[in-house]
Parts: structure tokens; C-alpha cells; sequence
């Protein structure tokens, strides 16, 4: 079986977090026999499907990972950012008939539940390539 390639999308903002989480999700990925082929970093999670859909229309990926953090503020934005961001993700993962796996954690969560939900890129990983996997066999009439 070809190497399934996987686009990354990943948000700078609170890198901190982040940087962990692309590390986690390029390792996810060797181990289950794929491969990072492209990686966008935008500068926050609100900016993610504008970066996902480029790497769409470009169409050298069977797939693409969002990975963002979005911490509680002190306003709902938190909120807002991660309904439209992970909406919008949806959207184009239907419109272009490929996965787009949601690795964005938040909302509503402090710095240190951040922290603890680092392993969201490797679950957005894993769904990424379980969905090529399933799809190419309900293709192929398996």
C-alpha cells in the first residue's frame, strides 16, 4: 500500500503548546506508516482553513491535520474562533472529498488543561489516516 500523505496545518499562536503538538503528530504519523508532506504555520487557529484549503486545491495530500490551541480569555472569543475555525474545517473536508481531522483543543480550557491535551494532534493524526484507509477501501469495494 502507498504512504499515505498528510498535510499539517499548524497555529502559531500559543506555540508553546502547539510546537509540542506538531512534534507529537509527525511522530503519530511515521509510526502509523504515514508521512508529513506539507506544512503550513499560520498564526492562529481562526487563520487554519484558509491554509487548508490551499493545500486542497493543490491536491498532493490524501489528507490535512489542524492542529491549534485556543485558550479561555476573559470574553467568549475563545469560543467563537474554535466553532468557526472547526465549522469551516468541516466544510472543506466535505467540499473536497478528502479528511480534514480537527487536532484544534479548546475551547473553554485554562493554559494547564492545554498542556494535558497535547496528545489532540495525535487523535487528529490517527482519524487522518483511518479515514484515507477506509475510504480508499469502501472505494475499491472492499
Amino acid at each position: 500500500m502507498e504512504k499515505i500523505k498528510l498535510g499539517l496545518v499548524v497555529s502559531e499562536f500559543n506555540r508553546d503548546i502547539t510546537y509540542m503538538m506538531e512534534i507529537l503528530a509527525k511522530e503519530h504519523a511515521e509510526f502509523l506508516g504515514a508521512e508529513i508532506s506539507e506544512t503550513i504555520r499560520v498564526p492562529g487557529a481562526f487563520d487554519i482553513p484558509i491554509a487548508v484549503k490551499k493545500m486542497l486545491e493543490k491536491g498532493n495530500v490524501d489528507a490535512v491535520v489542524a492542529i491549534g490551541c485556543v485558550i479561555e480569555g476573559e470574553t467568549e472569543h475563545d469560543e467563537v474562533v474554535a466553532q468557526h475555525a472547526a465549522r469551516k474545517i468541516m466544510d472543506l473536508s466535505i467540499e473536497y472529498g478528502k479528511p480534514v481531522t480537527l487536532g484544534i483543543s479548546g475551547p473553554g480550557m485554562g493554559r494547564l488543561a492545554a498542556h494535558e491535551r497535547v496528545d489532540y494532534a495525535k487523535r487528529a493524526v490517527e482519524a487522518a489516516v483511518k479515514l484515507v484507509r477506509r475510504l480508499k477501501e469502501y472505494e475499491e469495494g472492499r
